[in-house]
């Protein structure tokens, strides 16, 4: 497949990995790109550039629950293509568990219907390697066991066999991206934030970082460039279809040596602050690409210590020590 004159949805576009994957699919020069998104996590300055690079560029403010009105969107739109990353993130999902997997149960629902009932073509639905839970054997591959620590990893679980079955019961074409650990530009900042725009934003309000744990639980970091061109491959390469792909560097990190670089990087002298351990904290993920190598050619570009650079630069830019807003968060 060529996305080129494709009419191209992405739900969930105004998002951290969304906004990134909307700028590498203008690359691609779709005749029709369209961001759907409840803005409850997505944020309009993420599309800055993309509004700068793609002026017919298209924003409808919408929850992707609602069945009657995705299919207008769909429909007026003429889609062909659908990138779902609409979600409830983690975090939300130890404070009120039932409500965000239902949520995530129901947006990808309503995505498969909309595929079923032919709305559009193709689906590259987005999952986590939080299905996994901690590793049982490494590199973790795409058949490694299903054994899901968080109410969110059990409803990425619950959605990809969903997405499976309408692919084996009625025929749709769909792939499912499953990223580990994607961090960089316009990650969350705010109330969901994870370990490294949290890390950051501390050290810029010249406060000391904080490790849930004991900071030797590990985990594999793929920039979000990176996690974006591979989705495109994905979607273009017919061979993905029907099949699950791991997006990941191959190196397994600890979240102390992490926390530890970055510290290096911003030249904070704060010691680290060690707090209680999070709830159904994964222990270690350290995933395989070896499908995704073989099958898009996939091969990460940015390795931790420059995506980590290239991170902490753009925090620094866009906020600085008194915009930073500090809370608990996502490891």
């Amino acid at each position: 497949m060529n996305l080129i004159h494709k009419s191209v949805v992405v739900t969930g576009g105004a998002g951290f990995i969304g906004s990134h994957l909307v700028d590498r699919l203008i690359d691609e020069k779709p005749s029709n790109l369209v961001i759907i998104d409840d803005f409850s996590l997505g944020k309009e300055r993420n599309l800055s550039s993309a509004k700068t690079k793609y002026s017919n560029l298209k924003i409808y403010e919408q929850d992707a629950t609602k069945m009657r009105r995705m299919e207008d969107i769909l429909r007026n739109e003429s889609a062909d293509v659908v990138f779902n990353l609409a979600i409830e993130p983690l975090p939300r999902s130890l404070v009120d568990p039932k409500s965000s997997y239902d949520t995530n149960i129901e947006l990808t629902s309503v995505i498969c219907e909309l595929a079923r009932k032919e709305f559009f073509g193709t689906l590259v639905h987005f999952s986590s390697s939080e299905a996994y839970g901690s590793a049982e054997n490494i590199p973790m591959m795409e058949n490694h066991p299903l054994k899901p620590t968080t109410p969110y990893g059990a409803s990425k679980i619950a959605s990809d066999h969903l997405v499976m079955s309408y692919v084996q019961t009625f025929g749709i074409d769909a792939s499912i991206v499953r990223p580990f650990n994607a961090y960089g530009p316009r990650q969350n900042e705010g109330t969901y934030a994870g370990v490294i725009p949290l890390t950051i934003g501390r050290i810029l309000q010249k406060k000391s970082p904080i490790v849930y744990g004991d900071g030797l639980q590990t985990r594999d970091y793929t920039y979000v460039t990176d996690l974006a061109d591979a989705a495109v491959r994905i979607c273009e390469e017919e061979e993905t279809r029907g099949k699950v792909l791991n997006i990941a560097s191959g190196r397994e990190a600890t979240i102390k040596d992490l926390v530890t670089k970055i510290a290096e990087l911003m030249k904070s002298e704060k010691p680290i602050v060690y707090e209680e351990a999070r709830p159904g904290d994964v222990r270690r993920f350290f995933g395989s690409n070896l499908v995704a190598r073989a099958l898009i050619g996939y091969k990460p570009k940015i390795d931790l210590e420059q995506g980590l650079r290239l991170t902490v630069r753009w925090y620094s830019d866009h906020f600085g020590p008194e915009k930073v807003r500090v809370s608990r968060a996502e490891n």
